[in-house]
């Protein structure tokens, strides 16, 4: 019965699912513009580091938390430890959180097909507006953004709705192969346009961002830290419920370690190949106009939606089918994640009804996740980045901190920028100093790990993963916050202090 404790219909279709949460507008949006904002190659080894040291650490224990208690976040970590029970809802906080602007970014996607497809039908790419104009345009505009945002959450409602194995894992074994095609269709139109060597450079040659004026100087390594770390945790989809709920319906026989390692190298894949399908794209587009280096714009959504969209409208008359084959390439990459997301904040539900012999509540639950999201999310697409009002505008300060400069940045601080890494530094304080590595070790041990794996894993847990996890959030509190940084790294080390001795005070063996 698929709501009687939900599972997957096959190893594949797992897989496919996970690399869909883990792929989604954090890759195709998220890595580039972050690349671009960090300098390039620097950025990308950080990244690279912290996938292996960090994000696989995590992914496995997410899945062997997830598959020992067959229960969604919440619930998960209550029974695992009453100290960091607590942990459970933010990891369910977090998804709902996100969902309230991944929904708009959903539709701002919806609105940019149906731009490219005007232009298409009218044979001249000139239809429209410009990249900047569109934007603008939509921006203030808030009643079609709404009208798209809840179009987007619909169609990621009706696919939750049919369940684990024939909703969420039917949609990602035809969306998974068709964004990868999609995405190799624009990395090569992207590498054949004038200049795109220099995008290239940008992006695998050290220093060479500096060196030819995309930016005035290197960010530090520390600041260079936070964003990898965020990012990361984004793109991978970890500490944020959807994983640990995906690997509660996994099945015994399955080798956690072994779907890890290609769940984060696929992730990692496609994020390098949207920055090839991006950033060279960007540059040549630049420098075609004119622009000197240092004022292409390859960081926030501008470049998804401005540079991006310019780039097509210059490509003549097949510019526009470009435009809509990148932007229902982005549409999956954002429905893959959103409904992964989705369905961890309606797990807790519908295991909530199991218990009570109620069997068929999905749609139910799963109608009033949608309803609930909405309500946050109409008010970011209703605020225009900011165009339109912003929580620094409606408390009227003048002086405005980036989490205030408009509802998403203001979600996306509480769920990215704290409860992300705060609980991921807490379950490894869990795992590793309250109980032992072994409470996932056992539960991995079905696979039948390899000694390497298993000291590998315990000195990530207890020392690699908490340390990281630390320089993460001080970076996040920089970013969104802002002040002195000297301050924001104590206050993370002293937090982390602070967790390590409650939890290894409580010590006991899982």
């Amino acid at each position: 019965m698929e709501n009687n404790r939900s599972s997957w219909g096959s190893n594949l279709g797992f897989l496919l699912a996970a690399i869909g949460s883990a792929v989604g507008l954090g890759n195709i949006w998220g890595f580039p513009y972050k690349m671009g904002k960090s300098g390039g190659f620097t950025f990308l080894i950080v990244y690279l580091l912290l996938a292996i040291f960090v994000g696989m650490i995590i992914m496995v224990s997410e899945l062997a938390v997830g598959r020992k208690t067959k229960l969604s976040p919440i619930d998960a970590y209550k029974q695992v430890s009453k100290k960091f029970a607590w942990i459970g809802w933010l990891a369910t906080i977090a998804p709902y959180l996100i969902m309230t602007f991944y929904t708009v970014l959903g539709g701002y996607c919806l609105q940019y097909i149906a731009l490219n497809m005007t232009k298409l039908s009218f044979g001249n790419a000139s239809v429209g507006l410009d990249g900047g104009g569109a934007f603008g345009a939509m921006l203030t505009t808030p009643f079609g953004c709404v009208v798209f945002t809840i179009l987007f959450t619909i169609i990621c409602m009706l696919i939750v709705q049919g369940g684990v194995s024939g909703g969420i894992e039917k949609f990602n074994k035809i969306g998974m192969p068709a964004l990868f095609v999609m995405l190799l269709i624009i990395i090569i139109r992207s590498l054949t346009l004038p200049n795109a060597s220099e995008g290239l450079k940008f992006m695998f040659v050290p220093g060479y961002a500096v060196k030819a004026g995309f930016i005035d100087s290197a960010p530090d390594l520390v600041t260079v830290l936070g964003t990898a770390g965020g990012q990361m945790f984004f793109s991978l989809s970890l500490a944020m419920g959807a994983i640990l709920t995906y690997g509660s319906y996994l099945g015994k026989e399955e080798n956690l370690v072994k779907n890890s390692v290609i769940i984060v190298a696929a992730d990692t894949l496609i994020a390098l190949m949207a920055g090839i399908a991006v950033i060279p794209a960007a540059v040549s587009y630049g420098l075609s106009q004119g622009m000197a280096p240092g004022e292409i714009t390859l960081r926030g959504p501008g470049l998804l939606f401005i540079t991006l969209q310019n780039v097509f409208s210059n490509m003549g008359k097949v510019g526009p089918l470009f435009g809509v084959i990148f932007y229902v390439l982005v549409l999956i990459a954002a429905i893959s994640s959103a409904i992964s997301l989705m369905e961890t904040i309606a797990a807790h539900w519908i295991d909530k009804d199991l218990a009570k012999g109620e069997n068929d509540t999905r749609s139910q639950r799963v109608l009033i996740v949608s309803l609930l999201i909405l309500v946050g999310a109409v008010i970011v697409a209703a605020d225009g980045l900011g165009e339109n009002f912003s929580p620094a505008s409606l408390l009227g300060i003048s002086t405005v901190p980036t989490f205030l400069d408009c509802f998403l940045d203001f979600f996306d601080c509480w769920s990215e920028g704290i409860a992300m890494p705060l609980g991921a530094m807490l379950m490894a304080l869990m795992i590793g100093w309250e109980k032992t590595p072994d409470l996932v070790l056992d539960e991995v041990a079905h696979g039948d790990p390899s000694e390497g794996f298993k000291k590998f894993y315990k000195v990530c847990i207890r020392i690699v993963v908490p340390i990281v996890m630390a320089f993460v959030l001080a970076g996040q509190m920089i970013d969104f916050f802002g002040g002195n940084q000297v301050i924001w790294y104590v206050v993370s080390v002293l937090a982390l202090v602070v967790f390590w001795v409650v939890a290894a005070a409580g010590k006991k063996e899982a």
